[in-house]
């Protein structure tokens, strides 16, 4: 018997949660399930997004997954997302994206692993308003230090990067390639214009990547040609390890050589921790619709079957994801050729189609 914390999130968060705890119990695993609420549901129960109660169920059961929520754009609280990352140390963010058969896509045969670090760069969230005293006080002071001039009406953002967050990053993804049969890691960064930032970052890389050159290749490639190259020729690729902030441009990029982000999961994982979500966001208009694809949130349920090692349950459940899509006839409208196809299935329906391949 697992225990398990479940946040079912905001929009169609409690829709794609329910799709996925019926997948996960059809494959026989035990889980008893600990609801808790996190993002606006949280904020009208308890005044705030992040509930201590949830952090310590977190804690608790050590294994939590979650649906999609809410953050406000350029106001309203932070990040739930990045706040439990940051207070749980959950340090590497984990985003396969593989192609399945029937997922509409111009790339076949994609197997891409992007390993993230999620506690620092200009996520870590260090930031001065325009025009405040603080503000001008630290312009001042920077332009004193850098012999650089900086316009007054500027807001600031720090982006830290240190040897310890990058050493382990990349060792996390050095070892997930070797416990996942992989053969290559990339580390990607701009360390030809952020000299002592990313350049830390790939001269740590690089130190680590000696442990492992007899097992696994290494290179490493400028973000803006990355971009391009994976556009180009993803086959050529295997395990991307970047800093927090190109890891969630790139890893978007990647969802959309693969269908989008409603195929495409995530995990959050630290020491003895681990968090599971998709990447996509809480569509806030198909709010209770019971009309959206579940295969993203289904799939982070794999991934975290996998952390428990329930290795066969989570094959079986990825494989029967596979097979539903690859026939085409019980999935939701955005997996139909047409999108108006009226035969398309609802959230709960496509995920009974894939317990059924389970039994």
């Amino acid at each position: 018997m697992h225990r398990v914390t479940l946040i079912p999130g905001d929009g169609i968060g409690p829709d794609v949660a329910a799709a996925m705890k019926l997948c996960v119990e059809a494959t026989g695993v035990k889980i008893e399930w600990e609801e808790v609420a996190c993002g606006e549901e949280a904020v009208k129960k308890f005044g705030t997004p992040l509930p201590e109660a949830a952090l310590q169920s977190i804690r608790k059961n050590k294994v939590a997954i979650k649906g999609p929520i809410t953050t406000p754009v350029g106001k309203g609280f932070r990040s739930v997302n990045v706040q439990l990352r940051k207070e749980l140390d959950l340090y590497a963010c984990l985003r396969p994206c593989k192609t399945y058969e029937g997922v509409r896509s111009k790339y076949k045969d994609i197997d891409l692993v992007i390993v993230r670090e999620n506690t620092e760069d200009l996520y870590a969230g260090i930031e001065f308003e325009r025009g405040t005293n603080e503000t001008l006080a630290l312009i001042k002071q920077l332009e004193t230090m850098s012999k650089k001039t900086i316009r007054k009406d500027s807001a600031i953002s720090i982006k830290p990067i240190s040897e310890y967050a990058t050493r382990r990053i990349v060792k996390f993804a050095f070892e997930y390639a070797i416990a996942n049969k992989r053969k290559k890691v990339t580390a990607v960064h701009k360390a030809n214009i952020q000299k002592f930032s990313d350049g830390l970052f790939l001269e740590t890389a690089r130190t680590v990547a000696k442990d492992y050159e007899s097992r696994i290749a290494f290179e490493d490639r400028i973000v803006d040609n990355m971009c391009m190259q994976l556009v180009q020729k993803p086959q050529d690729y295997d395990v991307l390890v970047l800093p927090n902030l190109y890891g969630d441009i790139l890893s978007d990029l990647c969802a959309g050589l693969v269908g989008g982000l409603g195929v495409a999961p995530g995990a959050n994982i630290g020491e003895g921790m681990a968090l599971f979500e998709p990447t996509h966001g809480a569509a806030p208009k198909y709010t209770g619709l019971n009309k959206v694809n579940p295969v993203a949130t289904i799939l982070s349920a794999v991934l975290m079957l996998k952390y428990l090692k329930e290795d066969k349950a989570a094959d079986r459940l990825e494989n029967a994801v596979a097979a539903v899509i690859k026939e085409g006839k019980s999935v939701t409208y955005d997996l139909k050729a047409d999108r108006h196809d009226p035969t398309a299935v609802g959230t709960m329906e496509m995920a009974k189609a894939i317990a059924a391949k389970l039994k």
